[in-house]
């Protein structure tokens, strides 16, 4: 599994990050006046946020060579939050492969300055216009189908739930409710986001199947009985 959340300063005269080009990567989308809120820290002054096809970068306005980066790889949930009772700004809301131990290593994580990374769990979204969240998911989607979990059992499908009938680009995620302050509830076995391995077609396929065997039971009694 990739490394999690990490410091970033690797940053040109332009402010944009130096990418990882020998390794392909290229970038995907930027978005200005983005925050980011690490665990149970405030958000951060807004920034900028660049999505490459490798990973997240977040870059402080107010601080010269200060950012966070995390690779797609150490991503494993993410969607779309509304609900203002579970967090006060609409946010794209992600959940972050980290050191095993106690939430984010901190017992006060306001007033400790310097927060480990390794340790942090969850990373929220928080762009200046709300109404791009759901692009934002998109984009996530897309670059995260780059980079499948090599670990994975690979089944000829990747984890994402997608259909031309659905809604949202035909992504579908889910905002409405949470399981506590902080983590969102999602209504799918395979959550929302995740670098799991689900095959959705074959299991429709499957209850299609299921489904005519039935028919044809009720079928073949009714003829029973009514020859009866």
């Amino acid at each position: 599994m990739a490394t999690g959340l990490q410091r970033f300063s690797d940053i040109a005269a332009d402010g944009a990050p130096r990418l990882d080009a020998a390794s392909g990567e290229e970038l995907v989308r930027v978005y200005g006046a983005a925050s980011v809120a690490l665990g149970r820290r405030s958000p951060e002054p807004p920034g900028t946020l660049f999505v490459t096809t490798r990973r997240v970068i977040w870059l402080s306005e107010a601080e010269k060579d200060k950012g966070y980066a995390v690779d797609f790889l150490a991503i494993t949930l993410h969607a779309v939050s509304r609900d203002l009772e579970a967090y006060p700004s609409p946010c794209l809301y992600t959940q972050i492969e980290a050191e095993i131990g106690t939430d984010e290593g901190e017992s006060n994580p306001e007033a400790n300055d310097e927060l480990e990374l390794s340790r942090v769990s969850e990373m929220r979204i928080i762009l200046g216009d709300p109404g791009q969240l759901d692009a934002l998911f998109d984009v996530f989607c897309h670059c995260a189908e780059l980079n499948p979990d090599p670990n994975a059992e690979r089944s000829g499908e990747n984890g994402w739930l997608h259909g031309d009938n659905m809604t949202d680009g035909g992504w579908v995620h889910g905002d409405e409710d949470m399981f506590d302050e902080n983590a969102p509830q999602f209504f799918n076995a395979n959550p929302i986001g995740q670098n799991g391995v689900f095959d959705l077609s074959q299991s429709v396929f499957e209850l299609q199947i299921n489904d005519q065997r039935f028919e044809d039971a009720e079928e073949e009694q009714e003829s029973h009985e009514n020859g009866h």
